[in-house]
Parts: C-alpha cells; structure tokens; sequence
C-alpha cells in the first residue's frame, strides 16, 4: 500500500482541497478519494494528468505516486 500524504500535501497547496482538485480533474470526489486511499490504482495518464496539474515533474513520480 502507497502512502499519498506528500500527494494530498501538494493538491491542498495548490487547489485547496481535494473537491476542488476533483473538479478540475473532470472526477467525481468518490473516485478521486478511493485512488487516494488505495482502493483503485492511477494509470500512466492518471499520473501524467495529475502531474501537470501539481507541477509534478518526472523526476518526483516517485515520491508522491509511489511513496
């Protein structure tokens, strides 16, 4: 199991919280909670989305979808 506290950390830094971020995402706030606690996995364009949205970089996937 991954730990996203780093993740949830960035989405509150930058969209305040994670309903907001999950309306920008275009996502419900369910799917978007069940990715964060585990329940579904992030595809390559999940991380890759959501990276641009949270200037993510390449070089950090690591440390915050596969902490």
């Amino acid at each position: 199991m991954y730990s996203y506290n780093k993740l949830r950390g960035r989405i509150v830094e930058k969209f305040g919280t994670q309903a907001h971020f999950a309306e920008i995402l275009g996502v419900s706030k369910v799917s978007l909670s069940r990715k964060m606690t585990c329940e579904t996995g992030f595809s390559q364009s999940d991380i890759e989305e959501w990276a641009k949205l949270l200037d993510i970089s390449k070089d950090e996937y690591a440390e915050y979808f596969f902490a």
